[in-house]
């Protein structure tokens, strides 16, 4: 089991399991980076993010999981491997057989083993929105993605970080203006200029200009795929 992958899988999945939306209860265990071997037990809960990671880890030629080449394909997508992946909906169809609502089951070639196709597919948010315009649908599914930003001021506990928010014009889903938003963090030493990765209301992490552009190609793959091809369904 690798440490520092459990460590990167923790600051990426606190936000929504604080939240209740995913994994164990008691999140406050992931911010235990004395206890990487706890991480690492609870990081098994998280039924959705764990079916990719063994999945990723397959595809990499890796023997752990929580190894960071496969933690940082999940989330950031950086050593994601090119191409299709023709066994990962057979893969995940036993492991989601409850998830209803989204458009993963028929999803074909747009499938990939990333945050952004989870999001986007597996979740029915997008299909909810699509079919009534919903603001709460746009709001989750923005707050919900892995999305990139540039930090503007940091403090010891909140950082005011310039991001692009999802913005919903009837027909596709695209990533808006700027605007600055204040998160809290989940790692210290950031500067004004540094590159960061959110989820929710947190600072993730400090990424590259190349793990930024990674991220963002990602999901505007997925959401053109959705939006402008109308596979979403109307009914």
């Amino acid at each position: 089991m690798s440490n520092p992958g459990a460590l990167l899988f923790a600051r990426y999945a606190y936000p929504p399991n604080e939240l209740g939306y995913c994994g164990p209860a008691g999140a406050a265990m992931l911010l235990r980076s004395d206890l990487p071997g706890e991480i690492a037990r609870r990081a098994r809960g998280f039924d959705g993010a764990w079916a990719y990671l063994v999945f990723l880890a397959r595809a990499l030629g890796r023997s752990d999981p929580l190894d960071p080449a496969v933690v940082s394909a999940y989330w950031i997508g950086d050593s994601l491997p090119g191409g299709e992946f023709p066994d990962l909906l057979p893969f995940l169809r036993p492991r989601f057989a409850g998830q209803r609502g989204g458009t993963w089951e028929s999803a074909g070639g747009r499938a990939l083993p990333h945050h952004s196709f989870h999001v986007f597919e597996v979740y029915p948010w997008a299909s909810l929105l699509r079919r009534t315009g919903h603001p709460s649908a746009v709001s989750v599914l923005d707050r919900c993605r892995i999305r990139t930003g540039k930090v503007v001021r940091a403090g010891a506990a909140t950082a005011t970080v310039t991001t692009r928010p999802l913005v919903w014009d009837g027909a596709s889903l695209t990533a808006g203006p700027p605007r600055e938003e204040t998160a809290s963090l989940l790692l210290g030493g950031l500067a004004p200029g540094d590159l960061v990765a959110l989820h929710w209301d947190w600072v993730c992490d400090r990424i590259t200009a190349e793990q930024a552009t990674t991220i963002e190609a990602l999901e505007k793959r997925q959401l053109d795929a959705l939006f402008r091809k109308s596979v979403v369904p109307e009914v």
